[in-house]
């Protein structure tokens, strides 16, 4: 479908936007963002974008929370995942490719979480940390686009967090597959924003709100 198709059957409302939003930041690892790696690609800009995003929430005190992907090989899923790509039995945890890009400058009380399957969701802990923060939106970055990004959307939206997805901070190695997840998302499970966008969101937001009371 194309976007006027989605309109004309009646999808790609907006949805409504709580006041205490996250920062999801999905798989912006080496093994994703280093061209070295046989599945990596150049994501130079919207890490950067993504770093962006992560200063103005640090500076408010919003919650961060990162993914990185290592397999293992005893998880039926994870071993039936390789079978479709078996560069993505390298992702084994302690390798260099399941270590987030240093470009994201993670601080130390940001939590990492390792996942098994595509969504970030997915048998982890990423739902219950948001839910204690008292979260009630999430805004994603991350990679790819098609795959764990898309992934974690349809999860969040399942689970009744609304997902907001900046596009300049999400990435893929097919631009095609980039292009036509954005349609896909934006029409049926989250909202997809521009980074001028999101940054004015955090601003407004109640951490916006907390942080000036504190400095006041």
């Amino acid at each position: 479908m194309s976007v006027i198709e989605y309109e004309q059957a009646g999808f790609g409302a907006r949805l409504d936007w709580g006041q205490r939003p996250a920062v999801l930041v999905v798989d912006f690892t080496l093994a994703f963002t280093d061209p070295e790696f046989v599945i990596g690609c150049d994501l130079t800009a919207e890490l950067e974008a993504t770093a962006t995003l992560l200063s103005v929430a640090r500076d408010l005190r919003a919650p961060i929370v990162f993914t990185t992907q290592a397999f293992d090989a005893s998880h039926r899923g994870s071993a039936l995942w390789c079978q479709k790509g078996d560069s993505l039995a390298e992702l084994v945890p302690g390798s260099r490719w399941v270590e987030l890009d240093p470009r994201l400058a993670r601080q130390p009380h940001e939590p990492v979480i390792p996942k098994l399957g595509a969504s970030a969701l997915f048998e982890t802990d990423a739902l219950a940390m948001l839910e204690d923060a008292g979260v009630d939106t999430v805004l994603v970055c991350g990679a790819t686009t098609s795959g764990c990004v898309r992934a974690t959307v349809v999860d969040l939206l399942q689970v009744g967090l609304p997902p907001v997805v900046v596009r300049d901070c999400v990435g893929d190695r097919s631009a095609r597959q980039h292009d036509a997840s954005l349609v896909d998302i934006e029409a049926k499970y989250g909202d997809v924003v521009s980074l001028d966008d999101a940054v004015g969101y955090m601003r407004c937001s109640a951490w916006a709100q907390s942080a000036s009371a504190n400095t006041a």
